[in-house]
């Protein structure tokens, strides 16, 4: 008998950049798990690519389609399929994933909505896809769906759906054989990707606005120890030499004891194969001090995620994050700076129940901890969470518009100009529209300045100095004009891009966008930005200087207004001063590595930096004036020129390279000199 042909995709947009870089390991765990199932049944092909996918269908069209379903590729998913349909009208379709509404009457209005789907996988793939090749394999095509199949949503002949443990995962992971050993995945070790494992699936908690929210996979499964041990062998030895980075998809990586062994593991790696050098993986949301023990190993490859979301007690309850203790959160702060990693707290802007002061007071708090990088998200509106039941809605009063997914659009081969589009809260019974505008350039603010390296040593002394460090975030989008002309065009433009974004329905959206002309302003760049990225790499690239001069001169007033300026603390302060503009000078510039700021500093800034015992500025000074020069290494230069090189020298592609760039390699490093 033929053997069936089987695409299999996990799609993603490359048409500016790329959009998403992690290996399509979802769809290997299918394939590899459906192999073995029926070795002499099927052959499967794997995809990432859409252009590769779309021409694949349109030369040799398979007997079944089956595409993952994501927020950030599901509108094309959607035109893949229309196209498999033209060309193979017997042809089936499996669509699977996350994102798919919770509630029967949503799901009901969804499938038929789209009546190319023929089968729809919600939770994990596995169980649901080999049962339905089964049903394939054994059943004819006219009795193909007059029985509900295992693990699947799906229409009888009737057109009324069919469930039947639509919740099917399995238990024992090892069960399925690895994509990695068995060769499904090399296509994709092409220096452009980065390879991604698992070592568990399944969240134990219940947040709201989350997909993995639901009681479906509140167990966790894992994979064994050896297993994933040798998948990271695997990849290791495959890996081109310009792939440093490695993703782990665990939802909760470091809170399970185990997860120590897999990090010295990956810290051995590295110290045999130089890889992998950069690590990103969400970090549990309890237990942070096993987590810290966890990487420490791994000597800042990986840095600590904090999914905080938010620090109000009334909010959390909202959200079903009561079990999620904050308050762990902060206090572990000063030792996870103790073990030598950075934290990244992430927060939402937008949750039920907050209100302007609310959000203000969890960034405050954030700040008062000495959180390294403070990331603001608007609430997104997602399918499968539970926040996105019309219950929900109506009980917090959330207003939404939509907007363009950044990067996520291209022009197929049939002429359709496909993009990607999101549903995100803008307004609530407890927030304005006004509010929530303001608070975004406040997040911007944070963004920029509360990111990296180059402002630890201002944020460190206005601290000494018993100043609010959140002052200096607080006045800097509303001093501006202290600003130079290049950092107010930045504001305004930020301001402009939160408003003009936001559309009132997706169609709207995909309407106005069939037109070439305004398409075409997306693929320039001018529409369909990530405006906090964007906007960053447009500081960071052109305007860095001029950032860190108004940033100075608003520290300098705080200084001023507390009465600290005295001519002791003037003299620190003009050290700490030329210490941030020489770390921040230039740092993406094809110049880069020639144009390298000196000054002479009366204080050994970085030796306090290190310092751990509270000990103030001026028990560190140099014997006499000692002239420092702020350079970048060829290494700093060449892992910058890597990322470049993936995702373009272009406003968006910086934007990307930088969100993956260590920041210990973007920033300059200071140098005694003897000029």
């Amino acid at each position: 008998m033929k053997k069936l042909k089987i695409y299999l995709g996990d799609l993603t947009y490359d048409t500016i950049t790329l959009a998403t870089e992690a290996f399509p390991l979802n769809i290997g765990f299918v394939a590899s798990y459906c192999l073995s199932k029926f070795p002499e049944d099927v052959e499967i092909q794997l995809f990432k690519y859409i252009h590769e996918i779309e021409q694949a269908i349109l030369d040799d069209p398979p007997d079944i389609l089956g595409l993952s379903n994501y927020a950030w590729n599901n509108r094309v998913g959607l035109e893949i399929f229309h196209i498999f349909k033209q060309q193979n009208p017997n042809g089936l379709s499996v669509w699977g994933g996350p994102n798919f509404p919770l509630d029967l009457d949503s799901q009901e209005i969804f499938m038929k909505q789209y009546p190319e789907i023929d089968v729809y996988i919600p939770v994990e793939g596995e169980l649901g896809f080999s049962n339905f090749i089964n049903q394939v394999l054994t059943t004819k095509r006219d009795e193909l769906f007059k029985i509900p199949i295992d693990g699947c949503i799906s229409r009888n002949h009737d057109g009324v759906l069919q469930y039947t443990n639509s919740g099917m995962r399995l238990k024992n992971l090892d069960e399925i054989p690895s994509p990695y050993t068995l060769g499904l995945l090399d296509k994709f070790f092409d220096g452009k990707l980065s390879p991604m494992i698992q070592t568990n699936r399944g969240c134990p908690f219940s947040c709201t606005f989350c997909v993995d929210g639901t009681n479906l996979v509140q167990q966790v499964n894992q994979f064994s120890v050896e297993r994933v041990k040798k998948d990271l062998e695997y990849i290791a030895n495959h890996v081109p030499k310009n792939t440093h980075s490695l993703f782990i998809s665990d939802l909760n990586f470091g809170m399970i004891p185990r997860d120590l062994e897999f990090c010295d593991f990956l810290a051995n790696l590295k110290d045999q194969v130089g890889y992998p050098s950069q690590i990103q993986a969400t970090t549990g949301k309890n237990s942070k001090e096993r987590i810290i023990n966890a990487i420490q190993s791994l000597h800042g490859a990986l840095r600590i995620y904090m999914s905080v979301q938010s620090l109000d007690e009334k909010v959390l309850s909202n959200i079903k994050r009561s079990n999620i203790s904050p308050q762990q959160l902060i206090e572990l702060a000063p030792a996870i700076k103790e073990a030598d990693l950075r934290t990244t707290s992430e927060v939402i802007l937008g949750l039920p129940g907050e209100s302007y002061q609310s959000h203000i007071q969890t960034l405050r708090d954030l700040v008062k901890a000495k959180m390294d990088d403070i990331q603001v998200y608007s609430c997104m509106m997602l399918n499968g969470a539970v926040m996105n039941t019309p219950e929900e809605r109506t009980k917090w009063g959330l207003k939404t518009k939509f907007r363009v997914l950044p990067r996520d659009f291209m022009k197929l081969k049939n002429g359709k100009n496909v993009l990607e589009i999101e549903e995100v809260v803008i307004s609530s019974n407890t927030l304005t529209f006004d509010e929530y505008v303001e608070l975004r350039l406040l997040a911007f603010s944070l963004w920029v300045t509360n990111k990296g390296i180059v402002y630890d040593p201002l944020l460190k002394f206005l601290r000494e100095n018993n100043i609010d460090a959140f002052e200096l975030f607080y006045r800097i989008p509303k001093q501006l004009n202290y600003a130079s002309s290049s950092v107010k065009e930045v504001f305004d433009q930020v301001h402009d891009s939160t408003t003009n974004e936001l559309w009132d329905s997706p169609e709207l959206i995909e309407n106005f966008y069939q037109n070439d002309v305004e398409f075409q302003k997306l693929l320039d760049g001018e529409d369909g930005i990530n405006v906090m990225y964007y906007y960053h790499a447009q500081i960071v690239a052109d305007y860095m200087d001029d950032w860190t001069n108004y940033t100075l001169k608003i520290s300098r007033d705080l200084l001023e207004e507390n009465h600290k300026l005295n001519d002791e603390i003037l003299e620190q302060f003009t050290d700490i001063s030329n210490y941030c503009k020489g770390i921040s000078h230039n740092p993406l510039g094809k110049d880069r590595k020639s144009t390298n700021p000196k000054f002479n500093f009366i204080y050994n800034i970085q030796t306090w930096m290190n310092n751990n015992d509270n000990l103030k500025l001026n028990n560190f000074k140099f014997p006499s004036k000692t002239l420092l020069k702020f350079n970048l290494s060829d290494e700093q230069f060449s892992l910058v020129e890597d990322k470049l090189s993936i995702f373009g020298d272009t406003p968006s592609g910086r934007s990307q390279a930088i969100k993956r760039i260590p920041i210990q390699t973007l920033w300059r490093k200071s140098q005694f000199s003897s000029e």
